[in-house]
């Protein structure tokens, strides 16, 4: 895309910068999995009380991990591989719990990390931990997930209530796993019921997901679920010569495009967002300056909420997204737009940042395709631009 007029409303939270640091840096990203969070409104956990939850993480150690060539089978190993294979009669799960299939993390295995999260449920006459791990490997030795230690303290009243039991059955036992690679594992402890009046809680004794006197918080309170807008209708634009060996460095060999989304005059980088169940929909306004004028579309571009979870770039719509500089042909003068779709976003998002990195560079008169950087964006603003992008036809006046 060509540069835009960035403007740097505020900063977003340090573990955003530094996402948005390595991005920059790199081009590297760990796609986006839906959180256990949300409260009542769980993608792993529905028709259950989700009580308390965190967002997705990372973990911040990096386990042993095994790529065996001949059987092209890999597997994770925690602390010390030599305890476990002192183990007289290993325990292995088969049939663990699983959620959501298919939300991994493809690219934490290469860099060593594990995505993890949890949500506390209110099931029957128990009160259940779900510790949600991706998989990422066909085979995870030396797990742990509870024992004697794992309890829920009421911060208001003292009461410890202690771990019943787990699922699989793996208390006070180091334990391996064999699953598919793209799932998520859903491991569950049981506790007694927890009074409807505890507001305020600590967890113990779960030390793969930090929970060594873990504060949280418990609302039972529905929260109403986000509305949802219907997918946005763009004006396609339409192909008048077609890419002929691409070179970056030849315009004659770039594609030529014409007739885009017209829109009334906004100002340069004017953004608006539809949110639907399956993509998030982000329209970026651009000032045509020339009569041919070229723009170019990364395809590592994404958007980071305030929680850091990253949303990578779907495709632009009726335009190539894959680095290749284009044509566009109209009138100087002309306001139009381009239809970015990404991965859905959240529903506890409520502000997003949208990350650019810089494109190659190339020789042309002007050439520059920078990068950028622009923060904090509130996602109720956005979306109240949606009818700034209404189509409008071009009014030229000739004598």
């Amino acid at each position: 895309m060509k540069t835009l007029k960035i403007i740097i409303v505020s900063l977003a939270v340090l573990a955003t910068l530094a996402l948005v640091a390595t991005y920059m840096m790199t081009g590297t990203f760990i796609p986006y999995r839906r959180p256990a969070s949300s409260l009542a409104v769980n993608p792993y956990l529905q028709g259950q009380k989700v009580i308390a939850s965190s967002k997705a993480t990372y973990m911040i150690f990096a386990p042993q991990t095994r790529y065996d060539e001949q059987s092209q089978k890999t597997t994770i190993i925690w602390g010390n591989e030599a305890d476990w294979d002192k183990q007289e009669s290993p325990l292995w799960f088969d049939d663990v719990p699983t959620a959501e299939k298919g939300a991994t993390h493809a690219s934490s295995e290469r860099r060593g990390i594990i995505g993890i999260s949890w949500s506390l449920t209110d099931e029957g006459d128990h009160t259940v931990l779900h510790c949600y791990m991706d998989v990422l490997a066909g085979e995870l030795k030396n797990l742990w997930l509870a024992s004697e230690e794992t309890a829920i303290v009421d911060l208001s009243t003292g009461k410890n209530y202690r771990a019943i039991r787990s699922v699989p059955d793996c208390m006070s036992r180091n334990f391996g796993v064999r699953s598919d690679t793209a799932a998520v594992l859903d491991f569950q402890i049981y506790f007694p019921k927890l009074p409807a009046t505890t507001t305020d809680i600590a967890l113990y004794g779960v030390p793969t997901w930090q929970m060594r006197g873990m504060r949280a918080k418990i609302d039972r309170t529905a929260k109403q679920p986000r509305r949802y807008d219907a997918p946005p209708k763009f004006h396609t634009p339409r192909l008048t010569q077609a890419e002929a060996n691409y070179n970056k460095d030849n315009w004659d060999t770039w594609a030529v495009y014409t007739d885009p989304h017209m829109i009334k005059p906004v100002d340069e980088g004017t953004m608006a967002l539809w949110l639907t169940p399956d993509a998030t929909y982000l329209a970026c306004a651009h000032e045509q300056n020339w009569m041919r004028e070229y723009f170019g579309i990364h395809p590592g571009t994404l958007l980071v909420d305030e929680h850091g979870n990253q949303y990578p770039l779907i495709e632009t719509s009726g335009l190539p997204s894959n680095s290749h500089l284009f044509w566009m042909d109209g009138y100087s003068g002309d306001h139009i737009a381009f239809l970015h779709v990404f991965a859905p976003l959240s529903e506890d998002a409520q502000r997003i940042s949208f990350i650019e990195p810089d494109g190659e560079p190339f020789e042309a008169w002007g050439a520059n395709w920078k990068g950028q950087s622009i923060m904090n964006l509130d996602i109720d603003e956005l979306r109240q631009n949606q009818s700034l992008f209404e189509y409008t036809k071009r009014d030229l006046v000739i004598e």
